[in-house]
C-alpha cells in the first residue's frame, strides 16, 4: 500500500520531484531539501533506496550498523544542536516517536507518511534531520583514507619538521642559518590537531558539499612569521626546497587576505632590480621590501571561500596534495607466515595457508591527501585570535550555520524563522 495517498502510478512517472531536480541541475546540496525522503511513496521504494545508497536489509551486520549511526546521530543533536546540550542550540525536543525506534526503516517510513498528512508534517521533518546527520556520519566513516590518518598525518609533518631548526638563543628558523641562504626566521610552527569526531561532522553539517573526502584541513601546519614579506620568503622556501610542489595546489582553496599582491608585485619588482644591480644591499633591500608589504595589506577582502571566516582575519591559505605511501603491516607478518609454511610442507595448515590467494590484498598503496597550509606574520596571528577574529567564535558560527540548514524547515513551520535558537 503507498505511503503517499496520493501517488497515481499511471501520473506520477511522468511527474518531477523539482527538489530532487535540484540536486543535479543547480547543485543544491540533499542537506537543504525540504524532504528529505521525498521521492519515496511506499515500503518498496525504501528497500529499494537502501539498496541503492549501499545498504542490503537483508544483511543482518549492515542493519545493525545502520541503527548504530542512529543512536549516535541522536545523541549529537541532543549534545550540539539543542539547548538540552547546548545554551546556544535551538529550544526544540526531539519528538518520543524518533527515540522509540529500534528499526532504521521505522525513521524512513516516519520522513515518508508525513507529506500527505499535515498531522505527522512535523515529526516527518524531525525524521529528515536526523538521516542527514546520519548521512553525514556515514560519509565521514566510509572515507577509506582514515584508517590511515596516523600514517598520513607523520608523512606529511615530517617533510616540514626537517626544515626546523632552532639555534642557542631559541631562535626558530624555517632553514638552517650558516647552511641554507634562504632560511626564513620563525615565530612559531603549528601542526593542526585532529579533529574530534562530533567536530567534523559539525563542519560538514554546514558545507555544502557535506562528503568527508571535501574535508581538506584534517592535516594542516600554520608558519608564523616576524613580518609580512617574510610571509612570501616562507612561501618561496617551501617551494624552492621542494617541502610543497606547486604543481599539487589545489587552486581553488587559495586565499589570501593579507598581501594585495596586485599592488605589492610592481614595487616589488622595482626593489628586486636594484638589488640585482646592486643599488641595494640585502639589508636595505629587506628593510623596503617590509615597508611595501606593510603598506599593501588586502582591504575588504571578500570571503568567498569560507563564509565563516571573519573579516579580520589576516592570513595567506592554500591546501597542496602530498603522495602517501603506505605498506600494509598485514603483508609483512604475513609473508613471514608463509615462509613459515614453505619450511613446513608436511603440516596441513601449511598446506591451507599456501592456497590461499592474497593478489586482492595490496601490499602497498599510494595515494594523494591534502593538507592545508596557513602563513601570518606575528602582528596579524595576533590579531586573528583575539577579539571578534577568535576560533572560539569561529566554532559558535559553524554549529548555528549547522543548526538553521537542518532545523530550516521546522522553524519555518513553527514560525521561528528570525527568532534564533
Amino acid at each position: 500500500m503507498p505511503i503517499n495517498k496520493n501517488y497515481d502510478p499511471a501520473i506520477d512517472p511522468f511527474v518531477f520531484s523539482w527538489e530532487i531536480m535540484d540536486v543535479f541541475i543547480r547543485g543544491q546540496s540533499p542537506i537543504d531539501v525540504y524532504s528529505f525522503m521525498g521521492q519515496l511513496n511506499d515500503e518498496e521504494d525504501i528497500a529499494s533506496f537502501l539498496n541503492g545508497y549501499g545498504y542490503d536489509m537483508d544483511n543482518p551486520v549492515q542493519l545493525a550498523e545502520l541503527f548504530g549511526i542512529y543512536q549516535e546521530a541522536i545523541q549529537f543533536i541532543r549534545r550540539y544542536l539543542l539547548q538540552e546540550g547546548n545554551p546556544e542550540g535551538i529550544a526544540l525536543e526531539i519528538p518520543m516517536d524518533l527515540v522509540r525506534i529500534s528499526d532504521v526503516r521505522q525513521l524512513l517510513l516516519l520522513a515518508v507518511k508525513g507529506r500527505e498528512n499535515p498531522a505527522h508534517t512535523e515529526i516527518a521533518l524531525w525524521a529528515g534531520i536526523v538521516l542527514k546527520v546520519m548521512h553525514t556520519f556515514l560519509h565521514m566513516d566510509k572515507d577509506l583514507r582514515h584508517r590511515y590518518f596516523t600514517a598520513i598525518q607523520m608523512q606529511i609533518l615530517d617533510r616540514f619538521y626537517k626544515h626546523l631548526h632552532r639555534d642557542d638563543n631559541n631562535q626558530l628558523y624555517l632553514g638552517e642559518p650558516g647552511k641554507d641562504l634562504d632560511f626564513v626566521p620563525l615565530v612559531e610552527f603549528q601542526t593542526k590537531a585532529k579533529k574530534s569526531r562530533e567536530s567534523t561532522i559539525i563542519k560538514l553539517l554546514h558545507k555544502r558539499e557535506n562528503v568527508a573526502e571535501e574535508l581538506f584541513d584534517r592535516v594542516g601546519v600554520r608558519l608564523i612569521t616576524k613580518t609580512k614579506f617574510d610571509c612570501l620568503r616562507v612561501i618561496k622556501y617551501l617551494t624552492d626546497n621542494y617541502v610543497i610542489v606547486a604543481h599539487n595546489i589545489k587552486p581553488s582553496r587559495c586565499v589570501n587576505t593579507l598581501i594585495d599582491i596586485e599592488k605589492f608585485q610592481p614595487a616589488q619588482e622595482l626593489l628586486e632590480k636594484k638589488l640585482r644591480e646592486k643599488s641595494f644591499t640585502v639589508e636595505e633591500y629587506l628593510a623596503a621590501s617590509n615597508k611595501l608589504a606593510d603598506k599593501s595589506l588586502v582591504k575588504n577582502a571578500v570571503r568567498e571561500k569560507n563564509e565563516h571566516t571573519l573579516v579580520d582575519y589576516r592570513a595567506i591559505h592554500f591546501t597542496c596534495r602530498h603522495l602517501i605511501k603506505y605498506t600494509n603491516p598485514f603483508m609483512n607478518e604475513f609473508t613471514k607466515v608463509r615462509n613459515w609454511a614453505k619450511d613446513n610442507k608436511e603440516q596441513e595448515i601449511s598446506q591451507m595457508l599456501l592456497k590461499l590467494d592474497t593478489s586482492t590484498i595490496s601490499r602497498n598503496l599510494m595515494f594523494f591527501y591534502p593538507f592545508e597550509v596557513q602563513i601570518a606574520d606575528q602582528e596579524s596571528y595576533v590579531k586573528n585570535t583575539e577579539g571578534e577574529a577568535s576560533h572560539a567564535i569561529y566554532k559558535k558560527q559553524q554549529v548555528q550555520s549547522a543548526i538553521v540548514r537542518l532545523f530550516r524547515p521546522i522553524m519555518k513551520l513553527k514560525g521561528l524563522e528570525g527568532k534564533g535558537g
